[in-house]
């Protein structure tokens, strides 16, 4: 995976710890727990969306398989931070952590997951039509 992508993940990995901490901090404790929940995936998504842009437009991913890769890349990176992190530092529970995947209950993590997949193809895929 190209560097500045890396460095980028990193960055949005800091910009989700941040968006989490505000939500607790503030709007979390006046919107209930689901809509808190769904405002703050919003919010990371489309930090998400600014950074995959701003990467592609700096450093330009050389075709849609690296950009397929570097998404690919995202997904797991985040998805070990965040049961690696959220059981084994902020001590959460497996179950809690397997809760923010249940659509049918408001939770859209998994949505933000694939959304964070396609970033890098899609800015990528965007790049190339305007270009």
């Amino acid at each position: 995976m190209p560097l500045p992508y890396v460095l980028g993940w990193f960055l949005l990995a800091l910009i989700a710890i941040g968006n989490g901490i505000v939500r607790e901090k503030t709007y979390g404790r006046h919107l209930g727990e689901r809509t808190a929940h769904q405002l703050s995936t919003l919010l990371a998504a489309t930090a998400v969306g600014i950074v995959g842009w701003l990467l592609q437009r700096g450093w330009p991913l050389a075709d849609v398989g690296v950009a397929l890769r570097v998404g690919l890349a995202w997904l797991v990176m985040t998805i070990a931070f965040e049961f690696g992190f959220g059981h084994y530092v902020a001590g959460h529970s497996w179950q809690r952590l397997w809760a923010d995947y249940d659509l049918r209950r408001g939770r859209v993590w998994g949505l933000f997951l694939a959304w964070l997949a396609l970033v890098p193809p899609l800015v990528y895929l965007a790049g190339q039509r305007a270009g």
